[in-house]
């Protein structure tokens, strides 16, 4: 559990220094599997992931019973909804990455690029729009996550898996870097 503990403070300083979070914004979990349940360690609600501490880790079960002191993320819902649906994801991030960001208040998409794994589809999963921390946005990312990596939850961020936190942390910083260069590819093309 320490590790994964350690894992999650490092993964949210780097995301912060990358800025692909500010302020209070963005979350980060990791799942513990043991030989009874899995735990979920994941970072605190309104705390900058600057300067998340070991000590300010929140660990849950699969149910969302708290297991330490401490208030999980308000995204907690969605994180726990992919580890249900998703045995093979031990790692979530939820950035708001300004570029990727910037899309999923648009009505562009960002195409999927070589970097990540096969690809199978033309752009990135997209998911409309629901209230953060809510039921419905949990419900709604658990049904499009599918085989996906990355989901784009319009109007609010980005959404990364991966086999740890430090893949999915990976992944968030590749999204991001992709819709950089697609929107420098868009303003460059554009008729004078």
């Amino acid at each position: 559990m320490e590790s994964a503990v350690k894992e999650i403070v490092n993964v949210s300083k780097y995301l912060f220094n990358r800025k692909l979070v500010s302020g209070k914004a963005g979350n980060v979990s990791s799942r513990v599997k043991t030989e009874f349940s899995d735990i979920i360690a994941i970072t605190p609600t309104m705390q900058s992931l600057a300067d998340i501490k070991e000590e300010d880790v929140v660990l849950l079960d699969l149910d969302g019973n708290l297991l330490t002191k401490g208030k999980p993320s308000s995204e907690f819902k969605l994180h726990l909804s992919i580890y249900k649906k998703r045995p093979d994801v031990n790692g979530i991030v939820h950035t708001h990455s300004p570029f990727a960001t910037g899309f999923s208040f648009s009505t562009k998409r960002i195409k999927r690029l070589e970097g990540f794994g096969k690809i199978s589809t033309p752009y990135l999963e997209d998911i409309d729009y629901e209230i953060p921390g809510s039921d419905e946005l949990a419900l709604k990312s658990s049904l499009a996550i599918g085989k996906e990596d990355v989901l784009i939850l319009k109007h609010h961020g980005v959404l990364a898996t991966g086999e740890s936190v430090e893949e999915a942390g990976a992944l968030a910083e590749f999204v991001e870097d992709i819709a950089k260069t697609q929107f420098i590819s868009h303003m460059l093309n554009i008729s004078e």
